[in-house]
């Protein structure tokens, strides 16, 4: 039987991540980012399914060789997911294994189902190999600043599109406080909008899982790089480790990774199928 982990357990699961694995899963085991576990069993788990607090999907962890965890896998997508994945709107079961055996068993689980896969990279880098003169030029007007609690109310009215940042942010974290606790961000601004944000989607010790994005009317003027360039050079300055995780087929920030000094550390193998 798989049953949701009260928060407060998540701590059991902690000896069954690979220790090479995901950021992702880290902090969510660690009570930092914000997710759900579902385990084979809530006092001594040693399979389990972690749901990403952003939807941006699950993670299977632990054996991959428990049989009556993986048999009751799709009955419970079908059962228990399905209903709540429609609360949020979800539509896709994304899903990807903590270490590379349970791909077989995706691919067989799920085997019945139109599943299809990515392939995605994972990029870290040491201080030694950042780019730091490569601080990219960009347009008059833009502007990039830190986000702070100041930025994030916006009391002031200063900010035309602030919920564009609020909404970012609180996707990956509980509250503003939380995610200025623990992580850290920036952003461009052009004619009183943000165009432009680099933050700490995820964190697991002093590694900072970079989540970034542009509008799409200012890409193409070099913001991303621009703005990571601030992140990184924060990080650095505080010893915190700077960890970039993109779809290999996501050209431009793949290029953005490259051109400020990350190194591809690992790839890994994600499936997905329709859950309507």
């Amino acid at each position: 039987m798989i049953v949701e982990l009260d928060k407060t357990d998540f701590g059991k699961c902690r000896k069954l991540l690979n220790e090479q694995g995901h950021l992702e899963a880290k902090a969510i085991v660690e009570n930092i980012n914000p997710g759900r576990i579902f385990v084979n069993d809530s006092k001594n788990p040693t399979s389990g399914l972690i749901w990403l607090g952003n939807n941006d999907g699950f993670i299977l962890f632990g054996s991959e060789k428990n049989d009556a965890f993986n048999n009751e896998l799709n009955h419970f997508i079908d059962n228990v997911i399905k209903s709540e994945a429609k609360k949020v709107q979800l539509k896709w079961f994304e899903v990807v294994g903590n270490h590379e055996k349970w791909n077989k068993v995706i691919e067989s689980v799920f085997e019945h189902r139109k599943i299809e896969s990515w392939i995605q990279r994972v990029y870290t880098m040491r201080k030694g190999d950042f780019k730091s003169n490569s601080v990219p030029a960009i347009e008059e007007g833009y502007r990039v600043i830190r986000i702070c609690n100041t930025l994030f109310e916006n009391k002031s009215n200063t900010i035309n599109n602030i919920e564009f940042l609020q909404s970012k942010v609180l996707a990956y974290w509980s509250s503003p406080e939380i995610f200025l606790r623990n992580g850290i961000g920036y952003c461009i601004l052009y004619n009183n909008e943000i165009v432009s944000v680099c933050f700490s989607g995820f964190v697991a010790g002093n590694v900072h899982c970079i989540n970034i994005e542009t509008l799409e009317a200012h890409q193409g003027k070099k913001l991303a790089q621009k703005v990571a360039h601030s992140f990184v050079k924060d990080c650095f300055e505080n010893h915190m480790v700077p960890y970039w995780d993109c779809m290999e087929m996501n050209k431009p920030s793949v290029a953005v990774a490259e051109n400020i000094g990350f190194k591809n550390e690992f790839n890994y193998t994600g499936y997905y199928f329709s859950l309507e």
